[in-house]
């Protein structure tokens, strides 16, 4: 961290320097994204599904019902919309559904 300045800091400027200085962006981003998909999706959804990952702008959703894998791929456009405005910004391109 750089040397103490004579102004003062709020507390997120102080923890957005940490964790950029520490390069812990991708974690964070990835913590994000699974909040924000069960935070979406609701309960139900958040039952059948057994991993979600972000790699690349790709956001890869592991369900365990291959019905629930199907409706949902009528309707990815809209969930990535939803996604990145959950998240305040355009992380995610593409969902790949397994």
């Amino acid at each position: 961290m750089k040397k103490r300045q004579a102004e003062e800091l709020s507390i997120g400027d102080v923890l957005k320097e940490f964790v950029q200085s520490n390069k812990l962006d991708k974690g964070l981003k990835q913590v994000q994204v699974v909040d924000a998909w069960n935070g979406l999706m609701g309960p139900a959804i958040e039952k059948y599904t057994t991993n979600v990952k972000l790699s690349r702008e790709k956001l890869y959703v592991e369900l365990s019902s291959s019905v629930l894998r199907e409706e949902l791929s009528y309707g990815k456009q809209k969930i990535i919309k939803l996604m990145n405005e959950e998240l305040g910004e355009e992380i995610i391109k593409e969902i790949v559904l397994r």
